[in-house]
């Protein structure tokens, strides 16, 4: 009887402890998904009592909107111009921090300050500094005879101005994940290489980077995600403006998710539209994601 306790304990035990885990995921995460793929089909309006089933429509109006496009143009853009600097500058951090240097303990600690501190506020902080009128970044500018630049009126100046946002906040959070697993790397290998002459940059690319490969994909991945999603950087950027939510007067730095909003939120609360809107979201995040993962390992394998 002991015997089969023990054996059915060793079978059962493993699943018991992941099942938290997948009954939080499907009250949490695959509910909302399937219900918001239920309610993009109907024509969904909070302001009437009735939700006619529409089929496909929602999607054939998305896909033929001028600004849904506009939207997916300025999220690859600001994602493109914010993922690949934030990930260079936080492997070239973590292999700073990797090795012996004074007060290292302290510039651990420090890499987690952009990334506790308030989305809002750094967005606010941001925005003050890319102000058109006193912005500290158009002072510099202009003392180097280069000109002020209106930051929030043009479309490449607006999404530069948004990705420095966004690698400000996240350089630091990717640089302790990738050196967490330079810690992993066995020291023997880099002992070797300097017996060998190698250079600290001819190790980084020959060891670091193929010995860190899990690592690098995952957070690339997980920056591709985010940066499909950015929300609170554009909104807060475009200021207490009418057209907050249209990311500026000429909608020049409105992503997905505030295209999303606008259209649950501003626009007489189409809930069929938004949800629509979100699958399409999901998806394009879903490809993106695969495209990362195919590339970074025939990148890493080929090197």
């Amino acid at each position: 009887m002991r015997a089969r306790f023990y054996r059915f304990d060793q079978a059962t035990s493993p699943y018991l402890y992941i099942l938290p885990f997948f009954v939080l995921f499907g009250i949490f995460g695959l509910y909302p998904l399937g219900y918001t793929a239920w309610v993009s089909l109907h024509d969904w309006s909070l302001l009437s009592d009735e939700h006619p089933f529409v089929g496909l429509k929602n999607y054939g109006e998305l896909l033929a909107d001028p600004y849904f496009w506009n939207a997916l143009r300025n999220t690859i853009s600001i994602m493109l111009l914010s993922t690949v600097p934030q990930l260079i500058f936080a492997i070239l951090l973590a292999n700073m921090l990797n090795r012996k240097i004074r007060l290292q303990t302290l510039f651990r600690l420090g890499m987690l300050l952009p990334n506790v501190t308030s989305v809002v506020a750094v967005a606010v902080i941001f925005s003050q500094l890319f102000g058109r009128d006193f912005g500290l970044i158009n002072w510099i500018l202009e003392t180097l005879g280069l000109g002020r630049i209106d930051w929030q009126a043009g479309t490449a100046s607006s999404h530069i101005a948004i990705a420095v946002m966004i690698i400000w906040r996240w350089t630091g959070y990717n640089t302790l994940i990738f050196l967490a697993a330079m810690q992993a790397v066995p020291k023997d290998l880099y002992e070797a290489a300097t017996l060998d002459g190698a250079t600290p940059m001819q190790q980084l690319r020959r060891i670091t980077l193929p010995m860190i490969r899990p690592t690098l994909i995952f957070t690339v991945i997980i920056s591709t995600i985010y940066g499909m999603q950015i929300f609170a950087e554009p909104q807060v950027f475009a200021g207490s403006n009418a057209g907050a939510l249209s990311g500026g007067n000429a909608r020049q730095f409105q992503t997905l998710t505030l295209y999303l909003v606008e259209n649950g939120f501003s626009k007489g609360f189409e809930f069929g539209y938004a949800s629509a809107v979100a699958w399409v979201m999901f998806l394009i995040i879903i490809v993106f994601a695969l495209i990362n993962f195919v590339l970074v390992r025939r990148v890493r394998s080929a090197s």
